[in-house]
């Protein structure tokens, strides 16, 4: 399908939009002008991590076509917990806790958009500001009586727990009236006409068009992206040592820059297309090359998305870093390094440096031949490394490398 606007042309030719409640009219929107647009972020952690990255790019998307994005943190809602397709009720984070991540997360957002007071600048709100000061008799009246029960227990996202026969909180339960609300007041306050999210949200966000509809008679719109999952089935964003995190705090910015290094060929053009800004002509030739040259198109994916994450000097050191490593085999500056005071066995090394979440798990990952020192296969989970002047390199499989070296006097 064709659109007018430059905001729908994008999402559509990078493959960003999964369904939208009204596209001709939301088409024609953000083509006579500016259309803030908001997705909301629950603080349940002090960083997001790749699975939000969608969201986050599909935020700037907006702003680089002419729109205005707001950041809507979860301050309130995040004492509750989005129930949208989870197996059990989330821990219950405290006024503290949630602003700690509120604070935390912030800084993630400064690196993807531009911030101000201008009509296309971000801004960042937190729900917290509205959802604390309601009041429950008054907010059932006024609210309540817009939403169907029938209706809400029909959303996949709550059968999904029901089918289980896993409990489904009235507290989890609330929250997908609160969420309409956001939207709803978000109209009110700051003029927004869209609400963006992933495709588990979708019953969420129509809740919020009807509501701004029945209670201001605002035409509000919705969208929604695919579900992100790898070629091979997998969901984004979740690996074998856990989540791949945006903050540096948190993951390094070699391991960031691997995890990209590591797409599967058939995700690269799909990859380029969602969390890069290369020019999708330069993209189309990138996906198409053939045989062993498309590791050349892996590796700008990594550096790209580095880039805009981390900053160009931490996606520069990454891929220099890689370089040296794989291509000629010397020990890297931003590989992972754990200090080690003359001997250490194998299978602390491992689990010390991270590739191994547990002595267990590396001793399968040695009885596996996936361990090696220097590039030689470990023989045994019993065998001691000596660490003396020179750093000791330990790989764990072809894609996880580290140092061990002696602590420094």
């Amino acid at each position: 399908m064709s659109y007018r606007s430059d905001l729908l042309t994008i999402l559509s030719q990078r493959g960003y939009i999964h369904q939208m409640t009204d596209a001709a009219a939301l088409d024609a929107l953000a083509a006579g002008g500016i259309v803030p647009g908001y997705i909301g972020f629950d603080p349940t952690a002090p960083s997001l991590h790749v699975g939000s990255l969608v969201q986050i790019m599909l935020l700037r998307r907006l702003q680089q076509t002419g729109h205005k994005p707001i950041v809507l943190m979860g301050g309130g809602t995040g004492k509750i917990g989005d129930p949208s397709f989870k197996d059990e009720a989330r821990k219950l984070l405290d006024h503290d806790g949630i602003a700690a991540n509120v604070a935390s997360i912030k800084r993630i957002f400064e690196r993807f958009l531009t911030f101000g007071d201008g009509p296309t600048d971000a801004v960042m709100l937190d729900n917290a500001e509205w959802l604390d000061r309601l009041e429950y008799i008054p907010f059932l009246r006024d609210v309540g009586q817009h939403f169907s029960v029938n209706r809400m227990l029909s959303f996949d996202s709550v059968k999904l727990r029901l089918d289980r026969e896993q409990s489904l909180s009235f507290l989890e339960f609330n929250y997908m009236i609160l969420q309409a609300y956001d939207f709803m007041e978000l109209s009110r306050r700051a003029g927004c006409r869209l609400q963006m999210g992933g495709s588990d949200q979708w019953g969420n966000i129509v809740n919020g068009v009807e509501l701004a509809r029945r209670m201001s008679g605002t035409e509000v719109f919705g969208v929604t992206t695919p579900l992100l999952t790898t070629a091979d089935g997998a969901k984004m964003g979740k690996t074998v040592s856990g989540a791949v995190w945006l903050h540096e705090d948190q993951l390094p910015h070699f391991d960031y820059w691997q995890f990209w290094r590591n797409t599967d060929d058939r995700d690269v053009g799909r990859f380029l297309r969602l969390f890069t800004d290369l020019p999708l002509d330069e993209i189309r030739r990138l996906e198409a090359l053939p045989g062993a040259e498309i590791n050349e198109a892996k590796k700008l994916l990594a550096t790209e998305a580095t880039a805009m994450c981390r900053g160009r000097a931490a996606a520069d050191e990454a891929a220099e870093t890689a370089r040296r490593t794989f291509e000629e085999g010397a020990a890297g500056d931003a590989l992972p390094r754990l200090a080690v005071a003359g001997e250490i066995g194998i299978v602390d090394a491992l689990v010390g440096l991270g590739f191994a979440a547990s002595k267990g798990e590396a001793r399968r990952l040695i009885a596996g031949g996936g361990a090696r020192v220097d590039g030689e296969k470990v023989s045994g989970e019993t065998q001691v490394v000596a660490v003396g002047s020179d750093p000791v390199r330990v790989s764990a499989g072809k894609k996880q490398h580290g140092l061990l070296i002696a602590p420094q006097r």
